[in-house]
């Protein structure tokens, strides 16, 4: 099976615990890298165009206007899917869902015939309704049950990964 880890992450300022800290790799991005190299899939990083703010209340307030907007922010780059019969596809819980970068790469792609393994970090928000979205956006792709990482986990999450990853038949 060949499969892509495709992730969105956001470093700099991000909320651990209740505190805002400064990051030099976003959680995300940690975990995604963790799951390419137990599966030895291919990593892709969904970046947006015009990077976010470092700044976490900036960050957030363009965010929010995004999703409000239901906007669909110009990529970096896009990654065509077809030759994959499963994408990972890993993000931040961002007020309630995903980022809208990630909205975007799966509008553009071609998930008919996929099978698509969420996986959300957060701190204590799960997955919200990202899960529905990702059904809804991509209606003719199987979309397996999600996993919550909790971010300040993100460095000690081996087990669970490796679990959720034999679980779903992408780990012996």
């Amino acid at each position: 099976m060949k499969i892509l880890t495709a992730y969105f992450s956001h470093s700099g300022e991000n909320y651990f615990a209740g505190k805002i800290i400064n990051i030099e790799e976003g959680n995300t991005s940690i975990v995604a890298k963790k799951i390419a190299a137990i599966t030895g899939s291919e990593l892709f990083e969904i970046k947006r165009a015009a990077p976010y703010p470092i700044a976490y209340r900036d960050c957030v307030k363009e965010a929010v206007e995004e999703l409000k907007a239901a906007a669909r922010p110009a990529l970096a780059e896009n990654k065509d899917v077809a030759g994959y019969d499963a994408v990972i596809l890993c993000y931040p819980n961002w007020c309630g869902t995903m980022p809208t970068p990630v909205f975007a790469f799966l509008e553009r792609g071609a998930f008919a015939g996929k099978r698509i393994f969420p996986l959300c970090t957060n701190e204590g928000s799960g997955l919200g309704s990202s899960g529905r979205d990702i059904k809804r956006l991509c209606p003719d792709a199987e979309v397996a049950a999600g996993l919550s990482v909790k971010g300040g986990n993100a460095r000690d999450c081996d087990k669970d990964l490796a679990a959720w990853l034999k679980k779903n038949g992408l780990k012996s």
